[in-house]
């Protein structure tokens, strides 16, 4: 049997701008999750198992998600 605790499984850039800013701009290969949807439902999208990029074009709201998620246990990271 395969242990795969620690595993990191695959790296994600998450956008967490509303669906209309995303739409004007956003990283290439982001994956858009607006920032209500995945603080209110971040067991549904996230893996404890994976990594995790957060970006907005700001940065506030990176930095508040960063907080709450590596508190939970998530390998988060904010993207500038």
């Amino acid at each position: 049997m395969s242990n795969n605790f620690g595993k990191i499984n695959k790296k994600v850039i998450i956008d967490i701008q509303d669906n209309y800013y995303y739409n004007i701009t956003h990283l290439p290969g982001a994956v858009n999750i607006p920032y209500e949807n995945l603080m209110n439902n971040y067991r549904n999208y996230l893996n404890k198992n994976d990594r995790y990029f957060i970006y907005c074009k700001s940065g506030k709201l990176s930095k508040r998600v960063v907080a709450v998620l590596s508190y939970l246990g998530y390998n988060v990271s904010e993207m500038k």
